[in-house]
């Protein structure tokens, strides 16, 4: 277990990042932006990138490609009376016009054509504000939308006080280990009685054969699949339990390796609204001041007792897979 030192300055390299990822996005909105070219861009795993965007800009990789598209859109139909929806749709990377046109009337409340008449009328000639940022009229934006997502990072100082502080943090070596699992695929997010059933199905499995007994057992929940870019309905996790390794298993109950390294262990004591917020603060608050990034392994959740308190809160420990820069 060793001591870390806070580094102020990997808050700015972060920063840094970030910004990268999202100048690139407005240079290249014609393009697929997938989530393994842009973590590329941004120098972390993937693994872990859509995490640490979510932590300083507060939206989704996803929802922000859609905002920027979409702002982008917006001033050239104001702007260039002459182009035509497809031909806008075709430059800010949306499918087609009727793709534009939902999104649109999702985000507006009308279509494309009645947003261009009404920027064009002169009772409209003032400012229209959304969530979007500030589009004015008369000015051509379609060129620079940083004035977009300028507001996301200039609040993250904001944001550096919000989320679940961790109790305790420390940085550990772990050996690789075996673990048996029982794996689920759908839809999971604060569903407190599935994860129930999940461990009760992995405990009636692993008491028996005197698994439970064993004062080195750990329980886990390893997130397979990233939810920014995966269906619910495929998304995968597995509730496990470490075994020797010879342990053979068989029908519902798999085998598999956690490989050995360092990692970020916080501690924490949660109910079932205040993970995400933890996540959050691992990646967004914690992780951008101590002097380490991401390594290329999958976090997971550990559960020294999954016994839930009396106040009905559980002790969990996140552990994130770190190096050096």
């Amino acid at each position: 277990m060793n001591e870390f030192i806070p580094d102020r300055l990997l808050h700015g390299v972060y920063i840094s990042r970030i910004n990268e990822v999202m100048d690139y996005i407005e240079d290249n909105l014609t393009e697929s932006l997938t989530l393994d070219e842009l973590s590329d861009v941004a120098g972390f795993s993937k693994y872990h990138f859509h995490r640490i965007f979510y932590a300083f800009v507060g939206e989704t990789l996803s929802q922000f490609i859609w905002r920027i598209r979409l702002g982008k859109a917006a001033a050239l139909l104001a702007n260039d009376p002459t182009k035509t929806v497809a031909e806008v749709a075709d430059e800010c990377g949306f499918a087609s016009g009727s793709s534009l046109s939902r999104s649109f009337k999702k985000r507006f409340g009308m279509n494309p054509l009645q947003w261009k008449n009404e920027k064009s009328s002169k009772s409209n000639s003032g400012v229209i504000e959304s969530n979007l940022g500030i589009v004015e009229d008369n000015v051509d934006h379609s060129s620079s939308f940083s004035h977009l997502y300028n507001r996301s990072i200039d609040s993250f100082s904001r944001r550096m006080n919000m989320g679940k502080k961790a109790e305790r943090l420390d940085i550990v070596n772990f050996e690789e280990s075996t673990v048996a699992y029982v794996r689920y695929i759908g839809p999971y997010a604060g569903d407190e009685r599935l994860f129930e059933t999940l461990f009760n199905k992995l405990c009636s499995w692993a008491g028996p054969r005197g698994f439970l007994e064993q004062k080195s057992a750990r329980f886990l929940i390893i997130y397979h699949d990233n939810p920014e870019v995966t269906e619910e309905e495929k998304l995968r996790l597995s509730v496990c339990i470490t075994v020797p390794q010879d342990t053979r298993v068989d029908g519902d109950i798999g085998k598999m390796i956690v490989p050995a390294g360092e990692y970020a262990v916080a501690h924490f004591e949660l109910d079932s609204t205040e993970y995400a917020q933890a996540w959050d603060w691992v990646y967004g608050v914690w992780l951008p001041e101590s002097g380490y990034i991401p390594d290329d392994r999958p976090s997971f959740e550990m559960y020294p007792d999954v016994e839930s308190s009396e106040e009905g809160k559980k002790v969990v420990e996140i552990c994130v897979p770190i190096r050096s820069t």
